[in-house]
């Protein structure tokens, strides 16, 4: 774990209907220590008022997935997708060429709260597509999105596995990041790990070929990222 990033020490946005902490440097938050990880570029904790949004603006040349984690969000892109992402739900649009694009929360009502996630592509210039799935659990850890779309998970256009990670209270799991690097989010509950205690919103690198004994200190919902050793 050579780089730990504490949940208090990220980047804070409060503009009124959108609250967000950012993992990484994004919009008016820079900082040159916390650029991202390999191809993960942002992770940002959104949380917006009923019936507020993001209105249409515009990407290009980025996969960008965005995990439901309460409430509903509605996207609509001018490749012509109009729908409702719901909790438990995982998103996924490749900007490719260019698309154009708005995310509301879908209640009048209630707040939606989402993981907002970019990754970089390892092609650009590629046509905008769009995925959205509600993939059960299937044991402790779950693929979500990878670049084929194996396992049922959605497809992106890059060599990363981003997969969900769900733990009992007092469940000990053994992570092992292979021949890539990993990338722990948790999004709930508290762990231990090799000594060092973290709760939501925490998260820690792995380095290629390492294994950690994960100790679950509650029931936890964590993001488990595999991703390219860049060179």
């Amino acid at each position: 774990m050579n780089y730990i990033r504490n949940s208090e020490d990220r980047g804070a946005v409060n503009l009124g209907w959108l609250e967000s902490k950012h993992s990484f440097s994004f919009g008016h938050y820079y900082d040159p220590n916390h650029m991202g990880v390999s191809v993960l570029r942002v992770i940002n904790d959104d949380t917006v008022k009923p019936g507020q949004g993001f209105g249409k603006h515009g990407h290009r040349d980025m996969e960008i997935i965005s995990y439901v984690l309460e409430g509903a969000l509605k996207h609509e892109d001018s490749e012509g997708n109009k729908h409702i992402v719901a909790a438990g739900d995982i998103q996924r649009m490749s900007a490719g060429t260019g698309v154009m694009h708005s995310e509301y929360n879908a209640s009048k009502t209630d707040q939606v709260k989402f993981l907002q996630i970019w990754i970089q592509p390892n092609k650009t210039g590629v046509k905008p597509s769009y995925e959205q799935k509600n993939i059960p659990q299937k044991g402790p850890l779950t693929s979500l999105v990878n670049a084929t779309g194996a396992s049922g998970a959605l497809s992106l256009n890059q060599d990363i596995s981003l997969s969900r990670l769900v733990l009992t209270e007092n469940e000990a799991f053994k992570l092992v990041s292979g021949k890539r690097l990993g990338y722990l989010h948790l999004i709930n509950g508290q762990l231990k790990v090799e000594g060092q205690y973290f709760e939501a919103g925490d998260a820690f690198s792995v380095e290629p070929a390492q294994k950690l004994k994960l100790d679950a200190l509650s029931t936890l919902e964590a993001l488990w990222f595999e991703l390219p050793v860049k060179k």
